[in-house]
């Protein structure tokens, strides 16, 4: 990103109370088009808050918001989503009982006209989840099948191709490698990849430093509801972001 352009979201001064609770004290915080941004810290930092105040669930105490140069105010979640802003939390928002393209189109379901009737059309929801999710690399033999039949790695798979697809601008991630495998956690780290290189900016919230470390291009550090730092992976390393959280 050059430096006269706008960050694709800015958070300027960010302050929320719940009761006598101080939850974020005064935040500064943004992504760049096109960025992986690590948003690391231990229980209690602000972490899910920020990301919250981001998705329209909460709104700020005090505070300002840009969404790619203008302010902005989310009244709910749904007015971030229309924005380009989708936020997979830890359950990642799938039907387990639903197969594939039925999820991919949850809400947005493509439909075909039948005389004076609108049917689904099953079968390009089925052909274009399977091309997205080939796009990131994820090959699954049989659309149909449920989501509750998948791999934890799988889901993840499906829920990021699906923000693919709709041409998200901006993905939010809370803790999306939680009880995965290694296996599938790399596979996830790697459909982050892939969503970068389509132009997609991601905020990844995590526990596991050396998980975001991978695939971050800056870190964000909160604690008690600061933000005590803020670097391009390339000038700090693992042992110093986890020295810097153990010591705040």
């Amino acid at each position: 990103m050059d430096s006269g352009d706008e960050p694709l979201v800015k958070m300027v001064n960010i302050h929320k109370w719940f009761g006598r609770v101080y939850a974020l004290r005064g935040v500064d915080f943004h992504v760049n088009h096109g960025e992986v941004v690590g948003l690391v810290g231990d229980n209690g930092a602000g972490k899910s808050t920020l990301i919250k105040i981001l998705s329209g669930v909460y709104p700020p105490d005090m505070g300002e918001i840009f969404f790619e140069g203008r302010r902005v105010s989310f009244k709910s979640p749904k007015d971030a989503i229309r924005l380009g802003i989708e936020t997979l939390y830890q359950d990642i928002a799938l039907v387990p009982q639903m197969n594939i393209p039925r999820n991919f189109f949850l809400g947005r379901e493509i439909e075909k006209q039948l005389g004076p009737i609108k049917l689904l059309d099953l079968k390009k929801m089925g052909w274009e989840s399977l091309k997205c999710l080939e796009a990131i690399g994820l090959k699954i033999a049989n659309p149909k099948v449920s989501v509750e039949n998948l791999s934890g790695g799988q889901r993840q798979g499906v829920a990021l191709a699906r923000a693919m697809y709709f041409k998200r601008k901006l993905l939010i991630l809370d803790e999306p490698t939680n009880n995965l495998s290694v296996k599938e956690t790399m596979k996830v780290l790697e459909y982050v990849r892939r969503l970068k290189e389509e132009g997609i900016a991601s905020i990844f919230v995590t526990h596991n430093i050396h998980h975001v470390y991978a695939i971050a291009d800056r870190i964000v550090i909160l604690s008690h509801g600061k933000k005590v730092g803020d670097y391009l992976k390339d000038e700090i390393s693992v042992d110093e972001i986890i020295q810097i959280i153990v010591s705040s």
